[in-house]
């Protein structure tokens, strides 16, 4: 890896944690100098290129640090999920790993899509974009999962995979709030166990 690449990613490793705990209005420039040790020439060279200016450069940092944090996640699901065979497993494997992460997930402040969602949503156009094409990602693997187990005959044929994958990421995205909220893991845990419920129904 080349020396400005290694910089770059610095900068988003350090910038993925800041927004996501302190959001984007909340994170400053200098709060990214502090992290990284880089002077302002230094961040703004890495990524002035795309933002085409300095006004974008931190809308880019912010960008390219939610790609990094949903990332994060996702590598730490796909670790558990990538050794299962069977697509109901699957889904459970999911729900098993939010419940034991969270409120300690890969990255510091909780999950980035929710906190993403409510920082930009109306704000930052260009970095709630980058929020939906995750959310629906998300979403395509799931009804991909749940196809596949239709095919494989371990799901009901009339199962609805779309409106599932929806009540799916809605139900973990819901209890992770409500424990963030009051503090307190049990609420996560009573909407996991009766997606978990939820997922039984499905096999054939």
């Amino acid at each position: 890896m080349k020396k400005s690449e290694k910089t770059r990613q610095l900068i988003v490793e350090k910038a993925a944690s800041l927004f996501n705990q302190k959001g984007y209005a909340g994170t400053s420039i200098q709060d990214l100098m502090v992290a990284t040790g880089l002077t302002k020439g230094g961040i703004y060279g890495n990524f002035k290129k795309e933002a085409g200016g300095k006004k974008s450069v931190k809308e880019e940092i912010a960008k390219a640090a939610f790609e990094h944090a949903v990332g994060m996640v996702m590598k730490e699901v796909q670790k558990r999920t990538f050794v299962i065979e069977n697509s109901l497993d699957k889904l459970k494997a999911v729900v098993y790993f939010y419940k034991e992460r969270v409120m300690s997930l890969p990255v510091e402040g909780g999950c980035p899509i929710m906190n993403t969602s409510i920082d930009a949503d109306d704000t930052q156009p260009a970095l709630r974009k980058k929020v939906v094409t995750a959310v629906e990602y998300w979403r395509e693997r799931i009804i991909k999962t749940l196809e596949r187990g239709k095919q494989k005959g371990e799901i009901k044929e009339d199962v609805n995979s779309e409106g599932f994958a929806t009540l799916f990421i809605g139900t973990l995205e819901g209890g992770i709030l409500m424990s963030r909220i009051l503090k307190d893991n049990h609420h996560f845990d009573v909407m996991a166990d009766q997606l978990i419920l939820r997922i039984d129904e499905l096999k054939k």
